[in-house]
């Protein structure tokens, strides 16, 4: 494989840190293959790296770490946990971490700081244990708001999978997986425009959520991602490649000039979408979410983010449903935001339906 310029500006791997079975497993040394150059550290459990995980000297480092290592695991634990939200069940990661630097991603928090792209190479079992699921939960006995007829099933809820694909074919196998299963979908949000992803032949069977915002936060917080016109620009292009496309308008995140913003992102959205996606195009709206722990990462690193991050006149602590202590927007605030939002989807965007506003 011949990097990519993409590749290239996210990842430039010079070590590898890799549990035995995982380097000697086939997936292992496809993703060695794609960086012929890098060290190779063995380990004993991708979780048990301690130069790298929970090593708060790493923060000056936070967009390096993330740019030059790749982690390789083994996933042991197999399970499709219920969500209800984005989708009916989030599948077993095959991978986590990510190389984009995102100021509000909460995926650091999971694995200790900076987190780099962990892939698990054992993709057999997990594309296996998905099939075995899924026929399981037999035809879905009634629409609701996820989906009218397919069983959605989250594949990246702790990576973003099109900078995976750069990595390997774990989603190439996911999407080949879904495209078999008349039953279920696969779903996805990514800030990052990967066109190999076109010719991936879904076949209708997986959703791609583009995560949007305003171009001013956008340029902000979110870090080392594709632009927000190169994602506005994919867009039509992924539905006519047989993606289900839908959008995150994600994180909300409420500062001066915010409604003025959102409304000239989605006038730009009526002005520049086409009928095809127009016509099954729904979306999300996610209010930002933030963390104590990321607050003081981000401190060290990027700390102009948290100038609108960082509002504690405006939030209140709650507890997810991980069980993380997370700041978010006072009850009355949230639900202000959301209704406004509502409102100027109604105005310049009738056509987008929202899904649910969290």
């Amino acid at each position: 494989m011949t990097l990519s310029s993409p590749t290239t500006r996210l990842l430039q791997v010079r070590s590898v840190y890799a549990e035995p079975e995982a380097l000697a497993s086939p997936r292992g040394q496809q993703v060695l293959s794609r960086f012929p150059d890098a060290e190779i550290v063995e380990v004993p459990s991708h979780w048990q790296i301690p130069e790298l995980h929970g090593n708060a000297g790493k923060v000056d480092r936070w967009v390096r770490v993330k740019t030059e290592t790749l982690v390789l695991g083994v996933k042991k634990s197999l399970s499709a946990r219920p969500n209800g939200r984005s989708s009916d069940f989030i599948a077993p990661s095959t991978s986590n971490g990510c190389a984009m630097a995102c100021a509000y991603c909460y995926v650091p928090r999971r694995k200790g700081y900076a987190n780099p792209i962990t892939v698990f190479t054992n993709i057999d079992k997990i594309t296996k244990y998905l099939r075995g699921h899924v026929s399981r939960q037999g035809v879905k006995p009634e629409p609701d708001q996820v989906d009218p007829h397919a069983w959605v099933y989250d594949i990246g809820e702790n990576s973003d999978c099109s900078v995976d694909a750069l990595v390997s074919d774990n989603v190439a196998d996911l999407v080949a997986t879904f495209r078999e299963l008349p039953t279920a979908k696969a779903s996805f949000a990514t800030k990052f425009v990967n066109r190999d992803l076109l010719g991936y032949d879904p076949q209708g069977r997986t959703r791609v959520r583009f995560s949007l915002m305003p171009d001013d936060d956008a340029k902000l917080l979110d870090i080392r991602t594709s632009s927000i016109s190169e994602r506005i620009a994919a867009i039509d292009d992924f539905v006519e490649a047989g993606y289900e496309v839908h959008l995150n308008l994600s994180p909300v995140v409420l500062r001066e000039g915010w409604e003025r913003d959102w409304a000239d992102l989605l006038q730009r959205l009526d002005g520049e979408l086409g009928a095809p996606f127009k016509e099954q195009a729904a979306c999300e709206i996610i209010m930002l979410t933030h963390n104590q722990d990321l607050h003081e990462v981000n401190l060290g690193w990027h700390p102009k983010a948290e100038d609108v991050l960082w509002r504690p006149e405006l939030q209140q602590a709650k507890r997810s449903q991980t069980g993380m202590w997370n700041v978010r927007y006072r009850n009355n605030h949230k639900r202000e935001g959301v209704q406004r939002l509502q409102d100027l989807i109604a105005a310049n965007t009738p056509w987008l339906r929202v899904r649910y506003a969290f």
